[in-house]
């Protein structure tokens, strides 16, 4: 594949360590082996500043409407940036319709949450503040607490020369997002052609999941994922389905599609699916050997895999050995202004 050759690793790796040089900026971060480079919006240049705000607003439960609730909350870093839960539970216990996708190489990503809502990383990230279900803190009042904490304040002058805005606010944060970023897993290693990197099992998982299967005609590229829509059938069989990219686009075309999933660590954030059904992923694997769940509008790349019970057991060790990245982001919360 040539998403994954050494030579494409090398430009992504020099484009984005120059990007902010050449603006007079002086962060730097080498991108992990097999990652492109995060989608840098030029109005939204990377600096070790504005690294250090987004972080502390990502983890400060101020941005909530009761002080107990940050993005951290339900993006726990020690969970592989999800939160363990089949689905997450809102600000008063009730449980929300959809599975916590974790935010790891989130800025390498063209479409945000499940339904692809948001068209920028900067825009996606305010909205779990304003959500009523969630963090439930009016965008204005969010702006208001923040510049009224001096410590926040100073930082956001130093950053943006202004008080803290709504803009600024989504800026920060989504520069944090994008450092968090995860990759040389030894599926990597074994593409950039260290064949000892990969054990003989994850081998032939390799083999089940490029050739023997139709899993790359969905999760391909860099991230294993094409970011488009699929519906494999998953919620189409509850009394009322969820609807997915239909409720955002209202064109049938969509109905039951849901973003296809990056599967790099794909190992630390179960359960799985949209709705978290699945509590392991050999179990996702059946589901795909069956051919999904059956219904009108099911992507047509999904059919019955005719895998053999040693091959399945070989491409879930591909899937938790090969896709495991060695230097995974998994930081501490950093001391928040008084």
């Amino acid at each position: 594949m040539r998403d994954f050759s050494p030579l494409l690793v090398l430009v992504y790796s020099f484009l984005f360590t120059i990007v902010n040089a050449i603006a007079g900026e002086s962060f730097h971060q080498t991108l992990p082996l097999g990652l492109p480079a995060p989608s840098i919006p030029s109005d939204n240049l990377l600096t070790p500043q504005k690294v250090h705000l987004g972080k502390q607003l990502f983890f400060d439960p101020r941005l909530s409407s009761d002080d107990h609730m940050s993005c951290a909350s339900c993006h726990d870093p020690a969970m592989g940036w999800s939160n363990g839960a089949a689905l997450p539970k809102g600000r008063d216990g009730e449980l929300l319709l959809r599975g916590v996708p974790t935010l790891v190489n989130v800025g390498c990503l063209p479409h945000f949450f499940w339904d692809g809502r948001s068209k920028t990383l900067e825009e996606a990230v305010v909205q779990p503040i304003a959500h009523q279900n969630e963090m439930n803190l009016l965008l204005e009042e969010a702006v208001t607490k923040l510049n009224a904490i001096e410590g926040y304040r100073r930082q956001f002058h130093d950053v943006f020369e202004e008080d803290a805005s709504v803009e600024s606010i989504g800026k920060a944060l989504a520069t944090f997002l994008r450092t968090m970023l995860a990759g040389n897993a030894p599926f990597d290693r074994f593409r950039a052609g260290d064949l000892k990197a990969l054990s003989p099992a994850a081998i032939r998982g390799h083999d089940v999941f490029f050739f023997r299967s139709n899993c790359a005609a969905c999760h391909r590229g860099p991230l294993l994922t094409d970011s488009t829509f699929q519906n494999i059938g998953i919620g189409m069989d509850q009394p009322e389905p969820d609807l997915g990219r239909y409720l955002i686009s209202k064109d049938d075309y969509y109905s039951g599609k849901f973003k296809t999933p990056t599967l790099r660590d794909i190992s630390r954030t179960a359960p799985y699916m949209h709705d978290g059904r699945f509590e392991t992923l050999r179990e996702v694997v059946q589901l795909y050997v069956e051919g999904g769940l059956y219904n009108a509008t099911i992507s047509v790349q999904i059919n019955e895999l005719p895998l053999s019970d040693q091959e399945q057991d070989d491409l879930v060790t591909f899937l938790e050995e090969g896709l495991t990245s060695s230097k995974y982001p998994n930081i501490a919360p950093p001391d928040l202004p008084d």
